[in-house]
């Protein structure tokens, strides 16, 4: 008989699963679409691990807690830890010279020629040494086999949390349909460029369409995202390919003659701060309702921490930062 039912089968879900598993309790995983797949924005993310970066925006939680995910997605699959590179063009060198000031964790280098030949042509740069990144696929696949390994099994079906006697946790994102919870749609393409090689994440900063580039192996890079307060649905827009695109083609022309594999769009969950969190609720049967919400960009960054924290509190009633009651 299961301890805690888990709501959602992303990477909040999953990682919750695995945190209560590993913590001595029994969890049920449901998901209304089984599996995970391109029905979840976790299908569609860039899957860096870079909470210095994302510090030049985020709240100081996201970079403190940021920094553990590394060590347990290692626990279930690969982790690339090659750091994060950041450049800027020549017209935008002053958007570099903030970025390093608004961040920790870097260090300048003038030589590209060591690090990424191809981009030897940029000059200077910003080298996050301590950060990596995953292929959040594959991550997904094989936190799914750890878990089968341990007895849990995602179950298709629909599941609401008042509707289940005892502990849950509530993993459903934009569908969980939390008070003060915004859409923020994110769009990507996924390239095949043979012609370049990258060994590891490039940020490329720019005032108006700034770019990530995360090497899959085999020239093949993912090219993201876009970031728009909206509830859109529908697939990648003409605005959003272009604006990808030619920022990926300012990066380095090659990427022009490139091979357009896939593209995605998805919305994202987020709170009024963009800082994600588990919300404590009583459930109709006076048992708790754990929502881990609010990932924003930082699915695969935050959710271990959101599933620790949410494990520490159904154990031994620990309250940390990222637990809020409703």
């Amino acid at each position: 008989m299961a301890d805690v039912t888990v709501i959602g089968a992303g990477v909040a879900g999953l990682c919750a699963a695995y945190a209560l598993s590993r913590a001595g309790l029994t969890p049920r995983l449901i998901d209304r679409a089984g599996a995970p797949g391109a029905h979840g924005c976790s299908w569609w993310a860039g899957g860096m691990l870079a909470p210095f970066c994302e510090g030049a925006q985020a709240e100081p939680a996201i970079v403190a807690h940021g920094r553990t995910a590394a060590a347990f997605w290692s626990e279930v699959t690969a982790v690339t830890q090659r750091g994060t590179l950041v450049v800027a063009l020549q017209r935008d060198r002053g958007e570099l010279d903030r970025f390093a000031r608004r961040t920790g964790g870097h260090s300048r280098v003038n030589d590209l020629a060591a690090l990424e030949p191809d981009l030897a042509a940029h000059g200077s740069a910003l080298f996050f040494e301590g950060e990596a990144h995953l292929e959040p696929r594959r991550a997904l696949a094989d936190l799914t086999q750890a878990l089968a390994a341990r007895g849990v099994r995602i179950e298709q079906a629909e599941a609401a949390p008042d509707d289940i006697a005892g502990p849950v946790i509530d993993a459903r994102g934009m569908a969980a349909g939390l008070p003060g919870l915004r859409a923020v749609r994110g769009e990507m393409l996924v390239l095949r460029a043979p012609d370049m090689r990258l060994s590891r994440p490039v940020r490329l900063l720019h005032p108006r369409h700034p770019l990530y580039i995360v090497p899959r192996g085999d020239g093949v890079f993912m090219l993201g995202a876009t970031q728009v307060e909206s509830a859109d649905r529908r697939g990648v827009s003409a605005r959003a390919m272009l604006e990808l695109l030619s920022a990926a083609y300012a990066l380095d022309a090659r990427f022009a003659e490139a091979e357009v594999l896939e593209t995605g769009a998805d919305l994202r969950p987020a709170f009024a701060d963009n800082v994600p969190r588990v919300v404590v609720r009583a459930g109709s049967s006076n048992h708790p309702v754990l929502h881990l919400n609010g990932l924003f960009r930082h699915g695969y960054l935050m959710a271990p921490a959101l599933a620790r924290q949410a494990a520490g509190y159904l154990t031994n009633g620990v309250k940390e930062d990222l637990v809020h009651a409703d």
